[in-house]
């Protein structure tokens, strides 16, 4: 009916064509997957390859899989919809009662290690730009330290909720990576206003340090702002089913607000999804008495959107990076410099703030995957020409390593911490339909 209608038609077309087979090796993976017991999320971005441009979607058949990076494009909403419920979930983490326990050790340590690890990787593609030369430039090599700061939320929000970690590492780790990408963002629009100054030769402070604070503010400030007005409306209604169809609407509507730019007195204003849908949560959750029970339904209501999102980042995975060896090189070296930063740099802040050894040793592994905010800051730097275009091969390649592996260090780094309990065999009733004697 949708496809035969020409305002509709547009809208429901690619949907039909490219969810399908998606959702269905997502779920199909995962299940081998829980025989190797390997996350999920490992599995859905496998699938996402499998039924990508570089696997199926080569023969070119419509509705087997995605035939074009162009066609993986077409499902962008979708993706930036379950990143917004993704920061929404990690913002209920934020409640007053929980940051009074971990609230200051979460901010020191998300920003101390988003700080070494940009500093891990600068120091180490800096010394290679003095052996390469312009094979590695000097701006390339910057941008690159910056873009280490970035974890990424979902992939280890997805480990926690598939295992239900719980513990002192789980409450740490969440506050952690949502502070992670507030800091990741000013390092990145510092690190990148250096860069493009020493590609173009123009300096401009208001693009380096004051447009990247405004950004924050304003998202912070908009997402305070839905915040209160979500619980205000919350309270109108009395109907469960009601009350989830008013938080999805909310969340929707969020992300497409954040999505709004302008510019104000030669101020580019802009907001980051990520920011606003946490801090709508962090607002939610405070503010409204029955939340608890809201964030369950809406958790249960996503779980099909999170198995197609990590499926269609799997399937933006550019597997001709590795056709590249300079550019495999760099990536190595990128990725073997950004992991000694995330977990020394969260060892030693673990350390510092006296946190349980468990939770020092292992908590530096569980920052290690990297995906959406590193992707959009390598769009980001494609600004910078000839050297943007290899910044962005480079992220695409760590991604797909990160990615593959991250969940599963994830797992494992969880399990050592005593906050995955392993499963209990079942044992099956030899007798449960006895025959009747006669």
């Amino acid at each position: 009916m949708y496809l035969n209608c020409p305002c509709c038609g547009p809208f429901y077309e690619p949907f039909v064509k490219g969810s399908q087979p998606a959702l269905l090796a997502g779920l199909l993976l995962s299940r081998l997957a829980k025989k190797v017991q390997l996350p999920a999320v490992t599995a859905y971005l496998v699938a996402g390859i499998v039924v990508g441009p570089y696997c199926l979607g080569r023969l070119g058949i419509a509705g087997l899989g995605f035939i074009s990076s162009e066609n993986v494009k077409e499902f962008e909403i979708i993706s930036n919809v379950a990143l917004g419920f993704i920061a929404f979930a990690i913002g209920n983490e934020f409640r007053l009662s929980q940051l009074k326990q971990v609230g200051k050790k979460a901010t020191f340590i998300g920003i101390f290690q988003a700080c070494v690890a940009t500093l891990c990787v600068d120091a180490a593609l800096i010394g290679l730009h003095f052996v390469l030369g312009e094979r590695l430039p000097l701006p390339m090599a910057i941008t690159l330290g910056a873009v280490a700061a970035a974890t990424a939320p979902a992939a280890t929000l997805m480990v926690v909720r598939q295992y239900k970690a719980k513990g002192k590492l789980t409450d740490l780790l969440l506050p952690i990576v949502a502070i992670d990408d507030a800091v990741g963002l000013i390092i990145f629009a510092v690190s990148f206003g250096i860069a493009k100054a020493l590609v173009h030769g123009e300096f401009n402070l208001i693009s380096i340090i004051l447009e990247p604070i405004l950004e924050i503010v304003c998202s912070l400030a908009l997402g305070a702002l839905m915040g209160v007005l979500f619980t205000f409306c919350e309270k109108f209604f009395s109907s469960n089913s009601k009350r989830l169809c008013l938080s999805i609407t909310f969340v929707i509507f969020t992300v497409a607000l954040s999505m709004i730019k302008f510019e104000v007195g030669g101020f580019h204003i802009g907001f980051s999804t990520l920011l606003v849908c946490m801090m709508l949560g962090t607002m939610f959750c405070n503010l409204c008495d029955f939340s608890a029970e809201i964030m369950e339904k809406t958790d249960k209501w996503t779980n099909p959107i999170f198995t197609l999102f990590f499926v269609l980042s799997g399937a933006e995975l550019e597997l001709n990076v590795f056709a590249d060896a300079a550019i495999v090189g760099i990536g190595v070296a990128y990725i073997i410099s950004r992991s000694i930063g995330k977990y020394f740099g969260a060892y030693t802040s673990a350390k510092i703030c006296r946190c349980e050894k468990k939770t020092t040793n292992y908590l530096g592994i569980t920052l290690l995957p990297q995906a959406g905010v590193a992707l959009g800051m390598s769009v980001t730097a494609m600004e910078l020409g000839e050297v943007g275009n290899l910044i962005r091969n480079i992220v695409l390649f760590s991604v797909l390593i990160y990615e593959l592996v991250g969940p599963t260090l994830t797992k494992i780094a969880l399990t050592k911490a005593g906050e995955i309990e392993p499963k209990q065999p079942h044992h099956h009733r030899k007798n449960r339909a006895a025959p009747a004697k006669v």
